[in-house]
């Protein structure tokens, strides 16, 4: 038996398919995986994401500390509530965990990081957070719900204290906002749609799952979580990255802070001495132009005789066809190949996302 949420029983009042999922017990579904897809894209669900790891970090020194553990720059969080998308490096550039982390004071900010993760990330920020008296707490009691679709800010409104409604809804994306009762609302998201990420007492996100099922929310499971995420153009922790592959091979050089030069991090040197090779992997995204279901590990092979393979691939129900990320040689390229059950079948190579707010952002 795995951990549970808080959560948990409701979800078996909804006859939900639960499955392990990092250690804990969590739906895969409610009955029609698609179905739920397309609610988040038509309409708007809710996701139980408790089993993410919410870790609070306090002190004097605490900006210096995470401007040295991430390789996106906290200096950036200039005002009160705004969020940066990160990834926690080892020396060698590979990465321990994506993360976002919210700015909340000038000494105390918020981190959520990867369930499956979880221990390593604690252990990993409290070698390095010593050297700067950083106090750590893991936040256990709180429970987390994201409300994701086109229909979610009024949906979700209705269903916050009075002295958090107009500065929730006044949020710009990538920002937060909280009440003294510990509701943290942030408009972040992993599906590529409108949505807040809500962070509550456990003890109070009963009530708050039953509030939002009763306006019409439906409870949407980690697969179709999938789905969505991967048609937004979002990695997957243990996917499309891990330890042994560093965010320029990752697709996510983009959340890599080279500026300022003299801000040291970890994991700096080695991304700089793969930067100047210029011949490291890099990531695309697929397009299946022949019937066929791209999938994990598949081999893709391109022009000139390289090899890479798929990361994370899927039938889209938005799109109607099958997409999937895929970890190539150096070099640009248009056109693939994927072998899928010893069968050679042609790839279009697309810039993600395929999908955002609803509308399919690709070629069909």
């Amino acid at each position: 038996m795995g951990k549970r949420t808080s959560l948990y029983n409701k979800h078996l009042a909804k006859n939900a398919k639960m499955v392990d999922f990092g250690g804990w017990d969590m739906p895969l579904h409610y009955g029609s995986q698609i179905n739920e897809h397309h609610q988040v894209r038509r309409s708007a669900g809710v996701f139980d994401v408790s089993h993410m790891t919410v870790i609070d970090l306090t002190g004097q020194r605490v900006r210096e500390f995470l401007r040295y553990l991430l390789a996106n720059d906290v200096g950036r969080l200039k005002i009160t509530g705004k969020a940066l998308y990160s990834c926690m490096l080892n020396e060698q550039g590979g990465v321990i965990d994506d993360l976002i982390v919210y700015g909340k004071e000038e000494t105390q900010f918020r981190m959520v990081v990867n369930a499956a993760t979880r221990d390593k990330d604690i252990a990993w920020i409290k070698r390095h957070g010593e050297a700067f008296a950083v106090q750590i707490r893991e936040r256990d009691d709180l429970a987390m719900l994201a409300v994701q679709g086109p229909q979610a800010r009024e949906k979700v409104k209705p269903l916050l204290a009075e002295n958090l409604q107009t500065s929730a809804m006044a949020l710009a994306p990538f920002c937060a906002a909280w009440n003294n009762n510990e509701m943290f609302v942030a408009r972040t998201g992993y599906t590529g749609e409108e949505g807040f990420e809500i962070i509550l007492p456990a003890i109070d996100a009963p009530d708050l799952w039953d509030a939002l099922l009763a306006a019409g929310v439906a409870p949407v499971g980690l697969g179709a979580r999938d789905t969505l995420r991967l048609e937004a153009g979002m990695n997957l922790y243990g996917a499309d990255m891990d330890e042994n592959y560093s965010p320029l091979e990752s697709g996510l050089g983009w959340t890599v802070a080279f500026k300022p030069e003299d801000r040291d991090f970890i994991g700096r040197s080695a991304l700089q001495a793969l930067q100047e090779q210029k011949n490291h992997q890099v990531m695309v995204g697929l397009v299946l132009r022949e019937k066929g279901v791209l999938r994990a590990h598949q081999t893709v092979s391109v022009k000139g005789g390289g090899v890479g393979h798929i990361t994370s691939g899927t039938f889209s129900p938005t799109c109607g066809v099958s997409i999937a990320f895929a970890r190539l040689p150096a070099g640009a390229y248009e056109h693939v190949t994927v072998t899928i059950r010893n069968k050679p079948l042609p790839a279009q190579v697309v810039k993600p996302p395929f999908v955002r707010h609803g509308k399919v952002r690709i070629d069909l």
